[in-house]
Formats: C-alpha cells, structure tokens, sequence
C-alpha cells in the first residue's frame, strides 16, 4: 500500500506537471481569503477544546507564512463554542493577525439573507464587529470588508439594494470571490474518513481535492476570459478547517504550478472587471464571474462539481 505521503507527492507532481503543460499562460495573480474564523470546522471536539482549536489554527497559518501568502480572513464571532475560555476568541483572531492576514466581518452567526428577515441579517453584521475591531483597533487597523455568507447578496432587488446600502453606510467593502468551490464539501469528507481512523480514504479525499481544485482554477480561467476579455485577478475563497490546515501547502503548489503569484486582496480588486455591474438577484450564491455574466446575459456555466464518492462521505 503506498503511504498516505506518497499519494498526496504523486498527485501533487502529476497535477503540477499537467498545469505547466496545459498552462503557457503570462503571470496569473489570486488572492487568498479565509472564511468562518476562527471555525476549526465541523469537529465539536475541536470547537471545544482551546488547545486544538489553537494548534489547528497554527497549523494553517503556517503554510501561508511560510510562503509570505497575503492573506484576508472573514469572521463568524458566534460560532464559537461557548464553552471556550473568556479571551479564547480574541487569542485566536491574534494568530491571523501574527500571520499577517486583514480581518474582515462574515456576520455573527452566518444567516443568509435569503432566509432571515433584513433586520435581523443587518444586526446580526453589527454584532459581528465587536471582536474583529477590538483586536484590529489594537494594531491601528480598521475593518474595511465584508463577505456575504454563502456568497447570498438578496433573492429579490429590494433586498439586494437595501444590504448595499446598509454596507456602503458603515463604510464596508465587498468581498467577492470569483474562484467559488466546495472545498467545505471536502472538508466534511476528510473528518469524516479522520473520526473514523482511515487513513487510505482521508489521503484519497485530500487527494482528489488537489485534483478538483485545479479543475476550478482552469474553468473560471475559461470562463472569464469568455465573460470579462480576461483573465481576472481571481478571489479565491477557502475555509477554516481541518482539510485546509493539513493540505493547503499543496494546494498552494498546484496554484503556483498554473501560473499564479498571491497577491492581496486590495491589490486583486485594482482589477477593472470588479467594477463591473452585477444584476443577478437569485437564490444562490455565485462566482462575481457568473454574476457578471449574467449581468450580460450570458447564461451561467457552472464550475465542476465534487466527485459524488465526496458528497456520499460527507452526507450530502
């Protein structure tokens, strides 16, 4: 049987070679934002449990330090467990700033404004400042961005329009993401294979992730071209989680393999195309290149979806 390590070296090499054969392309340029701190995802033990929390943390962190990675992470102060320790949080936004990564506002507690009554959503974006300005404030920093959860903006236009504006008075920046993809789907897979001691099946869902992550880049690189004229400087959206804090080095590596050089998310965002208008008003949350495209009148083409092994492992 070859070793988990092996595996992972295989892939990442073979993908890596495919993306230089494939990709010609001039110097490509992604920014890489975090969503749901301090969230260790889905595990209760590690939600709980300071000491894992904090050494999950580190463990992610350390992939992006290592490479001088900038950084924009988004913050849920309520999904915390409420059993932490009093200062547990604050510790743990000081990390990503240690690292060097901006903080932005995700919301307190996550809801969609598609489900939730716009008062509630808009207070529940308040109440959602308190923990990121406090320890912002303490390097003199501001908060500046905001990212829609589950990249949901409003299911009708007044909603839409009265979230902007709301944003626009407090003085947030949008955060948008252009490469949109289910690494959370995979995230779930791999806990599961982990709480159940499979070692094989853990190494095969980090693996294909490596695999279906490169697929992402290469169809929104399709795609905006076919949309925009260009290849955008790409949002990449990720998550907090297990998966991410034992792999990310490798997919930093197929991203670097397709051309790509991490850039800062103000510095993505001096791209024109995030100028661009944006009409869709819908249900789901999607890429600013499917909203673009839509604004358009080009009909949307979705990104790859998660092998079906992947959704089955993680109950969806």
């Amino acid at each position: 049987m070859r070793s988990l390590l092996g595996l992972l070296l295989g892939l990442t090499w073979s993908l890596g070679l495919s993306a230089q054969t494939a990709s010609p392309a001039p110097q490509r340029e992604i920014a890489v934002t975090i969503d749901d701190l301090p969230g260790p995802g889905f595990s209760k033990a590690d939600a709980c449990d300071a000491d894992r929390f904090k050494a999950q943390t580190a463990r992610l962190l350390k992939h992006l330090t290592d490479r001088r990675v900038p950084l924009t992470a988004f913050v849920n102060e309520g999904r915390v467990c409420a059993g932490l320790p009093e200062g547990t949080l604050d510790a743990l936004l000081r990390l990503w700033l240690d690292a060097g990564a901006d903080l932005g506002n995700h919301t307190y507690s996550h809801p969609s404004p598609n489900n939730v009554p716009l008062e509630d959503y808009t207070a529940s974006i308040v109440r959602g400042e308190t923990a990121i300005k406090k320890v912002l404030a303490e390097r003199g920093k501001k908060l500046r961005y905001f990212r829609h959860p589950y990249l949901h903006k409003g299911n009708s236009e007044p909603t839409k329009q009265a979230i902007e504006a709301f944003l626009a008075a407090r003085g947030y920046l949008e955060a948008p993401v252009t490469a949109d993809n289910s690494d959370w789907l995979f995230a779930s897979a791999y806990l599961r294979a982990k709480e159940r001691g499979d070692a094989e099946l853990a190494g095969r869902v980090a693996g294909t992730y490596l695999q279906y992550m490169n697929a992402v880049l290469e169809f929104f690189e399709k795609r905006s071209m076919e949309v925009v004229g260009h290849e955008v400087r790409q949002t990449l959206l990720l998550h907090s989680n297990a998966l991410n804090a034992d792999h990310l080095g490798s997919l930093l590596d197929v991203i670097q393999k397709r051309g790509y050089r991490f850039v800062s998310l103000d510095r993505a965002l001096e791209d024109p195309a995030y100028h661009l208008p944006d009409r869709y008003v819908g249900a789901r949350g999607i890429s600013w290149i499917h909203r673009w495209g839509v604004t358009k009148g080009k009909p949307i083409e979705w990104e790859p979806d998660p092998p079906k092994f992947i959704s089955d492992l993680a109950g969806r």
